[in-house]
């Protein structure tokens, strides 16, 4: 996956955004205000920082070797994903579906369901 396709998936969530908040190495996904992914997009490979259930973030790094705890984050709730290859397109797909949902799912029920959710 390279960044454009990942880029362009992020961006395809109703409401996100994309911001440089924390200097010129993290590109930053929110929906609404709120982080829902961090690219580290001058990476080779790139890497991708999600948000997670902390259940299905440990089995997620039981499964895969490139996933592990959130770099830099709370590492119940936080994934980094190395895109090296050895995790399918439609898996990281889902994984990034996932954290966009999480954190929807945290604001008001107007709010959702301005995003369809």
């Amino acid at each position: 996956m390279d960044f454009n396709q990942l880029r362009n998936y992020l961006l395809s969530k109703k409401g996100t955004t994309e911001e440089l908040p924390f200097g010129p190495d993290a590109l930053v996904f929110k929906v609404m205000g709120k982080i829902f992914a961090i690219v580290a997009y001058q990476d080779n490979p790139l890497r991708i920082s999600l948000k997670c259930d902390p259940e299905h973030a440990e089995a997620l790094r039981a499964m895969y070797k490139a996933v592990t705890p959130g770099y830099h984050l709370n590492k119940n709730h936080w994934n980094t994903v190395i895109l090296d290859g050895s995790i399918p397109a439609e898996e990281v797909f889902q994984m990034i579906d996932d954290s966009y949902q999480l954190v929807a799912k945290s604001f008001k029920k107007v709010d959702q369901a301005s995003l369809g959710i």
